[in-house]
Order: C-alpha cells, then structure tokens, then sequence
C-alpha cells in the first residue's frame, strides 16, 4: 500500500496515534504528529512511497507542540527515538523540520555509505552528483532535470557503497528555495508543491514532490558517471570547464559528511569515485542553457 492509497482522514488519523511508517529507499522512518497542518502536505509529497508496518522502522520522528504555552505561540520541536534535535520553530514551519531532521539522521546515522552533500539524477544507469554548497543551485538544476525525465535520487546526499560504488536511491521530496520556487514552477507547471514556509533560517522553502518514476524505481542504484560542481550567478554565461581530478577530490571531500568518520575507507571510495567520473565545473544563470550542457555530456567508458 501507498501513502496515498488511504483516504486523507485515515492518514491523518494514523499519523496523529501510532504513526505512519514510509520506506525511502534503504531507510524506514516513522512519523507521529498531532499538527494539524502537517498530514495534507506530508501525504502529498509522499502520496507514491510505500507504506510500512509502523513497528519496523529505522527510527522514530515525532512532530510536536513544545512548551506549556504552545498552544498560544505555535512553538513546535522535532524529536528523533525521544531526543530533541534542531532548534525550536514554529508551526509553520513543519514540513522544513520534518525534512532537514530526516537528513540529520542519514547524517549522523547511515554510515553503510560514503556520504556527500549532492543532489543526484540518474539516466541510463549512469549518474550525475550536483555538489555545492546552498545557493550553488544545485536543487534547482536537480528539479529541472526530474521534471525532464531524468530519475530523482536524492536532492541532498549520495549515498555511497564504498563496496560497489553504486549510489543508493531516497527520491525525497526535492527543496527549493526563494527565487528558485518560483523558477521551478515557471518551468514545470505540472510539478506537485507541497506549502511555502515562509520564515525559517533558510528563508522561504518549499518542497516538490518526486515524479512518480523516481518513487517506482527506488531500489534502482546508479553508478556515478559525472561531479559537476555549479554556481549560479544572475550574470553568468553559462560555462562548463572540465576539473582536474585532484582538485574534484578536494571539493567533494569537503562536500562529505562522514569523511573523517570513515577515514582510509572514505579517501579509497572517494578516490575510486573521481577516477571513474568526468568532473567539471558548470558556471550559469539561464536554467535552459545549462540543462542543454548537462545533457550533452558524453557518456563515461562502462567501468562496472
């Protein structure tokens, strides 16, 4: 069963006693939230992931008012297996906290995998990391892609197998923020939002649920093919430079959440990624034309 095979009061009425259990690819989370505002919005962007036993999960996330006075100030906190993790936020701001907490946990948890702070698509079988800090645009290249038919695998990590090197699939909701939602829209007119925040720490986001597709295939993993490394500048011309690899590395090493954590394991695996991909720099402000560049690039050697 699908989160969106149950009737929109079924799925509120779940979530807000024993919780909703949603499998994202190698992860299973379960959700419990009495918000009012967070079921409509959750089972929109989720309505293609399935549905889980709620007592077999990886972890447990709990959405909820914080404070004696909660009632009144809209106060909220986010909680992970009983322990309070971000800063306090209000109401509505949910769906932000809902995500970044998942994000928290893969960070601080998932350390199976070599994790970089990319967005990934996939077509093909081969994959392209987007890495860059926020503001790079590389969420806002990731939502072009999707809506092109490239397969969503992550808009935050890649997730890798130092084993195989294969990249693992969450196909979350894709974040936006400020100008780039509205350019997302402007682009894909049929893309399912899910509701702006408009104050948090990262301004206004808002979130785009993943094509249907992505969802589908989720176990699909994807061998890197590409590391582009983005910047958007409102008076760039759109460029791509190749990167030498040994420069790539330091980029993306410094893109790693667990790089330090796994140590000898993470350079071997990181080393091995570069190796086999081509690794460039795309500097643009016209969405188009960089999404042209992108998907002229040629495709790798098969090094499986």
């Amino acid at each position: 069963m699908k989160v969106g095979d149950i009737s929109a009061s079924d799925f509120a009425g779940q979530l807000a006693s024993e919780g909703v259990a949603i499998r994202t690819g190698p992860f299973v989370f379960r959700l419990t939230s009495h918000l009012p505002s967070i079921a409509v919005p959750v089972q929109r962007l989720y309505r293609d992931f399935p549905l889980i036993e709620p007592d077999i999960v990886d972890f447990h996330l709990v959405l909820r008012p914080a404070g004696r006075f909660a009632r009144f100030t809209g106060r909220c906190e986010v909680m992970i297996d009983a322990r309070r993790i971000l800063s306090v936020f209000h109401s509505t701001a949910a769906l932000p906290h809902l995500e970044w907490a998942l994000n928290w946990w893969i960070y601080n948890y998932a350390h199976q995998f070599f994790i970089v702070h990319a967005a990934v698509v996939e077509r093909g079988g081969q994959a392209i990391l987007l890495c860059g800090p926020p503001g790079s645009g590389k969420s806002t290249l990731c939502a072009a892609l999707a809506a092109r038919g490239w397969r969503l695998l992550s808009d935050e990590v890649a997730l890798v197998s130092p084993d195989t090197l294969k990249i693992s699939a969450t196909a979350r909701p894709i974040s936006l923020k400020n100008e780039s939602i509205e350019v997302i829209e402007r682009f894909s007119p049929s893309a399912v939002f899910g509701p702006r925040a408009l104050e948090t720490h990262k301004g206004i986001v808002a979130h785009v649920a993943p094509p249907e597709p992505s969802v589908r295939h989720i176990d699909a993993n994807a061998h890197p093919c590409w590391i582009l490394f983005p910047t958007y500048a409102a008076d760039a011309v759109t460029q791509l430079t190749p990167m030498p690899k040994a420069r790539a590395f330091l980029r993306a090493a410094g893109d790693a959440f667990n790089y330090q954590i796994l140590g000898a394991q993470a350079f071997r695996t990181l080393a091995a990624m570069i190796d086999r991909c081509g690794c460039f720099e795309l500097a643009y402000a016209d969405l188009t034309e960089a999404l042209q560049v992108i998907e002229g690039l040629e495709p790798q050697a098969d090094r499986t």
